[in-house]
């Protein structure tokens, strides 16, 4: 799966959260001001990454969302561990973590996830034996 630049990211997070548009559309919920014809050039390269479809209706194209927002995350997470963390995902997770800010609910969230993460992995291991 080919990576996204900044500006793909904003149209694939419009395409995500609204569903198919046409370019139009796209435009009014870009979060800056962006040319049509920059914005056409984006949509262009999606098409040929693979990451949006478009179909005409009338005459206008409407463009969709071809890859998962969760795909393209997990891709993101591996590029980012492999590139940041030596390809730890936990020294991914671990320097997230260091590095933000948390309220006492998403602290415990954090922990909930880990401690069921390692049940599973207790309950994985112990059916292997």
């Amino acid at each position: 799966m080919a990576a996204f630049t900044a500006g793909e990211s904003e149209i694939m997070k419009i395409l995500w959260e609204y569903g198919e548009q046409k370019p139009s559309e796209i435009q009014a919920r870009y979060p800056r001001k962006i040319r049509n014809a920059a914005l056409r050039f984006q949509l262009k390269v999606l098409l040929e990454k693979g990451h949006v479809t478009r179909s005409m209706v009338g005459k206008a194209y409407y463009y969709k969302a071809a890859t998962a927002r969760k795909g393209a995350f997990k891709e993101m997470a591996r590029r980012m561990a492999q590139i940041y963390c030596r390809g730890s995902a936990a020294g991914l997770i671990a320097e997230l973590i260091k590095n933000e800010k948390f309220n006492e609910k998403e602290i415990q969230e954090l922990r909930e996830l880990a401690e069921a993460k390692h049940a599973g992995a207790v309950k994985k291991g112990k059916e292997e034996k």
